[in-house]
């Protein structure tokens, strides 16, 4: 059964990388630019056909892909290659690889939150006997942001309280309709009484209202859920940032491809376990359409990057970069991205055979 779990995650990875090249391809087209290989996966070539101006290609590492424009590295007098468009349809195509990705994310979501009866408000339903007076929060009020970031989903309260410092928030509040802020409203980790007389460890804060799933609401909560996905991304960096996270924590496609095969294998059902992969492929395809639209050459973002310097060198200097030092720039930036993930594979690799060793010795 497991190879069945990491046969859909390998496939889940051609689908990602399939929807982001055809995002590029079709507005490509739809510009009318001159497309000339379509290509899912990188290395060997598998099999391939072509249809018109264009080679469609199928390559064995089902890892990366690209979609090649004529004119793609330098500029030609041809007024359908890639480089000899204006600026908005250059950024419209740019732009459409990631916006795929974005788009897939939203609509697994959708498609998991469709069968959902209520969802969990953020509403305040009270607080436990043990919170100090000095809280101002009550019965009723909408939590909306905590320290600045936005609660989307009733989740993020307890990630975003989990992330401060265990003593005192900043809450932006919906109360009657209207916004009101409180800060360094003193909520502290520790043993409170629950509402059925129990105990639970937490911030004193009672949550639990539940939500009709109207079609308005599942919308709006798959909405979130994509940009959550995308600040988790951003909560990553930060973490990488201040060394709360390292390298060893940053995982591959390999360590992706293991991670999903434990989930499907520890799932109670098969069902269970494709719900999971989907909803672990809309969270990894949100993390691709940010990933990708970070300024880093060889990414989307980076060519956004490189279009919009050139941009600003026309309007200023009236003559564009040589397109051969963005190339170079670019083929650096190849080059790190490869050395990292090969890196990180490697990592994921000694990993995997760690936890090995105890059944293979």
């Amino acid at each position: 059964m497991q190879l069945f779990y990491i046969f859909v995650a390998i496939l889940m990875f051609g689908i990602l990388v399939a929807i982001h090249e055809f995002g590029h391809f079709a507005v490509a087209k739809l510009c009318n630019v001159r497309v000339t290989e379509f290509s899912i996966g990188m290395g060997p070539l598998l099999w391939n056909f072509e249809r018109g101006e264009t080679k469609y290609s199928l390559r064995a590492l089902p890892l990366g892909g690209y979609c090649m424009f004529d004119g793609d590295e330098e500029e030609t007098r041809d007024e359908r290659s890639l480089l000899s468009q204006g600026f908005f349809k250059q950024l419209w195509i740019l732009l459409a690889g990631s916006g795929m990705n974005l788009l897939l994310g939203f609509l697994i979501m959708l498609g998991l939150y469709s069968s959902a009866v209520g969802f969990y408000t953020c509403v305040l339903t009270g607080l436990a006997p043990e919170v100090s007076s000095a809280v101002s929060l009550q019965a009723g009020d909408e939590i909306y942001r905590i320290d600045g970031e936005r609660v989307y989903l009733f989740s993020d309260i307890s990630l975003l309280l989990s992330m401060g410092d265990g003593e005192s928030y900043d809450f932006v509040v919906i109360r009657d309709g209207e916004k009101v802020t409180f800060t360094d409203v003193p909520l502290v980790y520790q043993t409170y009484s629950a509402q059925d007389g129990s105990t639970y460890e937490g911030y004193g804060i009672y949550l639990g209202d539940i939500e009709e799933a109207t079609v308005g609401r599942v919308v709006n909560t798959a909405w979130n859920s994509t940009l959550n996905f995308a600040r988790m991304v951003k909560f990553g960096f930060e973490m990488l940032f201040s060394g709360e996270a390292g390298v060893e924590d940053v995982t591959g496609p390999i360590g992706i491809v293991d991670t999903i095969s434990q989930v499907g294998t520890a799932s109670a059902t098969v069902w269970i376990a494709l719900e999971n992969i989907a909803y672990f492929t809309a969270m990894l395809s949100i993390n691709l359409f940010v990933m990708n639209l970070l300024p880093i050459p060889a990414l989307d973002g980076g060519r956004i990057l490189f279009l919009v310097l050139n941009a600003g060198t026309m309007l200023v200097f009236k003559k564009k970069i040589p397109e051969r030092y963005l190339n170079n720039v670019t083929i650096v930036g190849f080059v790190l991205l490869m050395g990292l993930g090969i890196l990180i594979t490697f990592k994921d690799v000694f990993v995997i055979l760690q936890d090995l060793l105890p059944f293979l010795g």
